[in-house]
């Protein structure tokens, strides 16, 4: 898996998650994830949370049309996001290019 794939009107991105981060941001790729700084520790789902809540913030997205598919209790996770035809699609994708800056969220 890419770190972006299309499964019918979802896309799948793949994320490596740093939580306990001085402020939450995309820093580019990891290896096929992008990854995500989160300042939320992992504790009792927080970073997950923090993870959902940066996502919809980021992309303009309401918290029903993400979804965490896999890795609960891991760092190395995969998102559902439902927004077909979307802005979110582009900024995804400029996520996923090796070179991307990062992207900071209040």
């Amino acid at each position: 898996m890419s770190c972006l794939e299309t499964r019918g009107e979802d896309l799948l991105l793949r994320i490596h998650v740093q939580p306990g981060a001085k402020s939450s941001a995309v820093a580019g790729r990891h290896g096929d994830a992008v990854k995500i700084r989160l300042r939320a520790r992992p504790v009792e789902g927080a970073a997950n949370a923090a993870l959902c809540a940066f996502l919809c913030a980021s992309l303009g997205l309401s918290r029903r049309q993400v979804a965490l598919l896999r890795g609960e209790t891991a760092r190395d996770k995969v998102i559902a996001i439902h927004a077909p035809g979307s802005a979110a699609r582009a900024l995804l994708q400029e996520w996923t290019q090796d070179s991307s800056p990062a992207t900071e969220n209040p």
